[in-house]
């Protein structure tokens, strides 16, 4: 383990206690957990934009469609008025 300092405003501070204390971890092992935990979403991240990116462009198929009407895409049973 690496031994690290940070600066942080009184109420990030606080907050990190709390959340800290609801848990039964120091704030080191605390912000270690959240650090962690963000590492691992961003990994996930990066692996899926890579699968994305991945496939390549797609190309739209068949003849040119006209846009739907506003009165077709919001005509709900609910909304109409008898």
């Amino acid at each position: 383990m690496k031994n690290v300092t940070i600066t942080l405003d009184r109420e990030t501070a606080a907050w990190t206690r709390v959340h800290a204390a609801q848990r039964n971890l120091s704030v080191s092992r605390f912000v270690g957990e959240v650090l962690r935990e963000h590492m691992r979403e961003a990994r996930e991240y990066d692996v899926a934009m890579k699968r994305y990116l991945a496939k390549g462009a797609f190309k739209l198929t068949g003849p040119p469609q006209p846009y739907p009407k506003r009165e077709e895409l919001y005509d709900r049973p609910l909304l109409r008025r008898r």
